[in-house]
């Protein structure tokens, strides 16, 4: 297909929107990266140096290298693109692969500028492998996507790197983040758990050698795309630590990880591409070397729409202060990032030990990747062959199969018997495509469940299968002429020209929801997309072509909708997302015909009017193949690169009208209807429960999807996945996507209040499994111990079947909010008809640990633990009491400083940054409150001394009240204009009336942001 780009020209770019080049960079761009260095020294020299023997430990050999480089090599170093070293025999190295559920992006541009596309092996996407519950699993996969990396990188390491970008450990917050597909879920032992293993498979077993090195995104809090690079993530501490930080602690602790990607967003007022987080607590969380590396246009953004450094020169140098080693910007161009620097280093932001002690680590990396011994290192001989491997193919069809979720099978709709089963219609807009997203890689073959399940029935029976798409046919209605495109497999541009409706002039379409349709031409099967032309008197005017094979690109330009008129005729809109990017003519978003009859853009008034003419009723079809059919299986679902993605959050949790639609007339044709729901997050499925006997969920789980699922429909393989994530019944159960106080909204199965559609850990099996009476290894416990908790698991069905037993605890009591249960532990079992085994949970009493903002300390109280056994967060089989002896929090001493981030509760106040180098402040507003509760005043104190500050003019106020936000006023601390937001001053105020035990507000009546304070008595 002919490759376009985005209109620099006549689009106005948002700062930190692109996440990557839109097509990956070729090894000839690369070639004209700068080398660096002196003459090259002779190769049998070269060889001989230290940083190449094998025999000398990583750090000897790290020490003798980095004391060879000249400041010039080492700065050339910072940037992704890190430049030849001739004189060394030093090769460039490109940092960062893509491989969140295998080797993605894996296209290169031959020295001649033609496009080769590869393939590697796609597992299903990371929502998926997180429903497999399976660390095991995820090693395996790891350790394949480790190998074909080898393979890829051995071919050609200037497009393919070994530091790989993956996996994602952000937690599945909110289900309606765009990139909800590229987590494992929204719980931080499970989420942990699975990032270990698969971190630990593309590491390999060596140790000290890697085969791979992954690297974790994104740090941290990164769960909305809606003003991704300017929105704040207002973490209290309770929730930064017990939440946010775990599963980017669990597995660097446990060496699984080489790195961390910084986030886009703002962590409590402070980007995290320059937050201190990344040497105060990454660092201190592995113990070896770290490589750490920013998003994609992150530097540029402190400078940018961030605005939060003047110069480049300071937001590179507060970067590498920060804990970050390589600057992902600017494409191959490390111009700016080297000049940033240098500049840096002159004026004495940053000393040349700040550029070695980054530098040290991306060598230290580099000489663990085997890179500079002569053999290539233990994994140095992986080539070609294992990429897309008979091994792999197999491996990817478990992945699938233990990714799907049974959500409902009533009446024992399913397994199907395939010796009765004579007749399976299969129809949906995904029954007979499989589709990859943003971080895939190409599919080497394809088997869709249409076809998955032919191959299942082997000819026994009849397959009928329908996309359920209407086929339709638009004619102008001044021209009386056809829109068409073009028959041969390049397409060809879209058109008034035939006077018939011949193939050219057909279009399947397909309904995603929210007003975004694709058209799919029938002549040659491609899917119509924007096409802008430069060589058009470089005036990149807008045209269409059929030319596309799925909806693809960071700017998704095959989008449209029908829109109907009152007249009863229709305009087609172009709904592509580069119009939400900042489009400079956003009126111009209808299709009208230009002189020479192609269709461009132009404002609605210019619109050309189409009658609709419905050639092929998709609906009808359906129906029509359901219609006396044994079963009817729909698939419906998402559109990886449309519904939800990277720089679009969904807004709706709805399936695509049309779908429903099918589903409820096909349903109504056959009772035997199940509903295969493939997409990438939690879906609104309230009808579909209440009417349809069977209901099952996959990822897009890659090339093996549709093998997996005839696997699973018929039996072959009892259902094991189990959902990593809450599945809401609407809209209304969640708060505001950037929201991120996950205790105070009740987010999560953590603290959700409400009956969810479907809950954590929910999905059921062709088995039956009965839950013994668990065993302890104690009853009680110290804050220091461990108990065993035993639990005999029997199949009691008639299938061989793999059940997740799932281990919840749940606080009776504490000085704070607790979780309304929460996962301790899980294991995947499997058991035979009558099998009984006994799966024992270690629960160590620290892990019952809340974070104690009265002492900023890990605290285990005096408390009992209902220990909760079962087959999902809300099918609890069994249950048993632990004791465990903590400790009593005492009560709140106010007279010692106190943080103002440690408070207990909060209205409308935000954490914000206190310095730009490190801290967290309260930001709050008019109105706004912070308390802390059950302070121990004593007596009676007499002032407050508050550390504040206020930019705006004017003074504003911090009332002391007692008991409430409108409770009694104890006191008043004026806030005067300090001029800057960092400008604090010390304080003061009486304080009367205030004695006992309180619960302590501070009320905001004006725009303050508050560091600390004490009380005086």
């Amino acid at each position: 297909m002919p490759i376009t780009r985005p209109k620099t020209s006549r689009r106005t770019r948002s700062p930190g929107r692109f996440r990557r080049p839109l097509i990956p960079v070729a090894a000839a761009a690369l070639a004209a990266v700068t080398s660096v260095g002196l003459t090259a020294a002779p190769a049998a020299a070269r060889d001989t140096l230290p940083f190449r023997d094998p025999r000398l430990p990583v750090e000897a050999r790290v020490a003798d290298l980095l004391g060879r480089l000249t400041l010039d090599e080492k700065v050339s170093l910072l940037h992704q693109y890190q430049p030849a070293i001739p004189r060394l025999g030093i090769k460039r190295f490109k940092t960062g692969t893509e491989a969140l559920h295998g080797l993605a992006w894996s296209t290169d541009i031959n020295a001649g500028g033609a496009v080769r596309t590869a393939t590697a092996t796609v597992f299903p996407q990371s929502v998926g492998l997180g429903a497999t519950w399976n660390p095991d699993l995820l090693k395996k996969i790891g350790s394949a996507v480790g190998d074909e990396a080898r393979g890829y990188n051995k071919e050609n390491s200037d497009v393919w790197g070994l530091q790989l970008w993956a996996p994602v450990v952000n937690l599945l917050r909110d289900p309606r983040w765009g990139r909800n597909e590229e987590g494992y879920s929204e719980d931080p032992l499970l989420t942990g758990a699975l990032a270990t293993a698969y971190g630990t498979g593309i590491q390999g077993e060596d140790g000290e050698y890697l085969k791979a090195a992954p690297v974790l995104k994104h740090y941290m809090a990164n769960n909305n795309e809606v003003r991704r690079d300017q929105t704040n993530s207002s973490l209290r501490p309770r929730v930064k630590k017990e939440y946010d930080e775990v599963p980017f602690k669990v597995p660097l602790q446990a060496d699984a990880a080489t790195g961390v990607m910084t986030a886009y967003n703002l962590i409590n007022g402070r980007p995290a591409t320059a937050h201190s987080d990344v040497n105060d607590l990454v660092r201190k969380w592995a113990a070896k070397p770290l490589f750490n590396v920013t998003d994609a246009g992150g530097p540029n953004n402190l400078v940018g729409s961030q605005q939060y450094y003047g110069t480049l020169a300071e937001a590179d140098a507060a970067t590498l202060k920060a804990g970050v080693d390589s600057f992902t910007v600017d494409d191959t161009n490390s111009a700016n990032t080297v000049n940033a620097v240098k500049e840096a280093l002159a004026k004495g932001l940053l000393a040349e030990s700040d550029v070695d002690r980054a530098v040290r680590n991306i060598l230290t990396l580099r000489v663990r990747l085997g890179e500079f011994d002569p053999d290539g290192g233990p994994y140095g001989k992986i080539g070609k062959e294992a990429v897309d491997s008979a091994a792999h193919r197999a491996l990817a069809r478990q992945a699938a199969t233990e990714q799907m979720v049974l959500l409902k099978n009533q009446g024992k709709t399913l397994p199907l018997d395939a010796n009765r089963t004579k007749k399976v219609a299969v129809v949906g807009p995904l029954a007979d495509t499989l589709y990859t997203d943003w971080y895939s890689g190409a599919l080497p073959y394809r088997v869709t469940p249409l076809d998955g399940i032919k191959n299942r029935l082997g000819g026994k029976g009849t397959v009928e299968g329908t996309e359920a798409a209407d086929r339709v046919a638009l004619k102008d209605a001044a021209t009386g002429r056809y829109l068409t495109g073009g028959g041969a497999a390049e397409g060809d541009f879209l058109r008034l020209g035939a006077t018939s409706a011949d193939a050219t002039a057909q279009f399947d379409v397909f309904d995603w929801g929210q007003g975004k349709l694709t058209l799919r031409n029938v002549a040659n099967g491609k899917v119509v997309g924007r096409w802008s032309d430069p060589a058009d008197n470089n005036s990149w005017t807008d045209y269409f072509k059929n030319d596309q094979a799925q909806p693809n690109g960071w700017f998704v330009q095959q989008m449209f909708d029908l829109e109907k008129q009152d007249d009863g005729t229709y305009l087609v809109r172009y709904a592509g997302y580069e119009k939400d990017e900042g489009w400079a003519e956003p009126d111009k978003t209808y299709l009208k015909a230009a002189a020479d009859g192609r269709l461009v853009l132009g404002t609605k008034a210019e619109a050309a009017r189409f009658t609709r003419e419905v050639l092929r009723s998709g609906v009808d079809e359906a129906v029509e193949a359901a219609t006396g059919a044994d079963a009817a299986v729909v698939v419906v679902g998402s559109m990886p690169f449309i519904n939800g993605r990277e720089a679009h959050d969904r807004t709706s949790m709805a399936l695509a009208g049309a779908q429903s639609e099918l589903i409820k007339a096909v349903r109504k044709a056959n009772p035997n209807t199940i509903v295969v729901v493939e997409n990438s997050y939690p879906t609104t499925l309230n009808w579909e429960q209440d009417n349809v006997p069977a209901l099952l969920w996959t990822s897009h789980a890659g090339a093996e999807t549709g093998n997996a699922l005839a696997a699973v429909l018929f039996g072959d393989t009892s259902p094991s996945g189990k959902l990593p994530q809450t599945w809401y019944r609407s809209e209304a159960d969640l708060p505001d996507i950037l929201d991120y106080d996950i205790v105070k909204s009740d987010r999560t199965y953590l603290y959700f209040k409400g009956k969810p559609l479907y809950p954590f850990g929910h999905g059921l099996s062709y088995a039956s499994f009965r839950y013994g009476t668990p065993r302890l290894s104690a009853h009680s416990v110290a804050a220091g111990g461990t108990v065993k908790v035993s639990v005999p698991v029997t199949n009691t069905g008639r299938d061989t079947a793999d059940e997740v037993v799932q281990l919840y605890t749940h606080q009776r009591t504490s000085r704070v909010k607790q979780p309304v249960k929460q996962l301790r532990g899980f294991e995947k079992v499997r058991l035979a008809p009558g099998q009984t085994k006994t799966v024992t949970f270690t629960v160590r009493a620290a892990d019952l640990a809340h974070w104690d903002v009265t002492r900023d300390k890990w605290t285990v109280e005096n408390a009992v633990h209902d220990l909760l056994i079962g087959s999902s967060s809300a099918d609890i089989r069994q249950r048993a009491a632990l004791k465990v002896r903590g400790e009593t929090v005492p009560a709140r001493d106010l007279a010692k400083a106190t943080r103002a981030a440690d408070f207990d509760d909060q209205q409308g106040a935000e954490l914000v940054d206190e310095t730009k180098v490190r801290g967290d402040a309260v930001g709050a507003g008019s109105g706004d409150w912070i308390s802390f509760a059950g302070a121990d005043l004593g007596r009676g104190i007499t002032g407050i001394k508050a550390r504040a500050a206020r930019e705006g003019a004017g003074d504003a106020a911090i009332e002391v009240r007692l008991g409430g936000p409108n409770g009694r006023k104890a006191g008043t601390v004026t806030v005067p204009s300090t001029g800057d937001r960092y400008a604090y001053r010390d304080l003061t105020a009486p304080v009367s009336g205030a004695a006992g035990r309180q619960d302590v507000y501070l009320v905001f009546t004006g725009d303050v942001r508050l560091s600390s304070f004490s009380f005086t008595r």
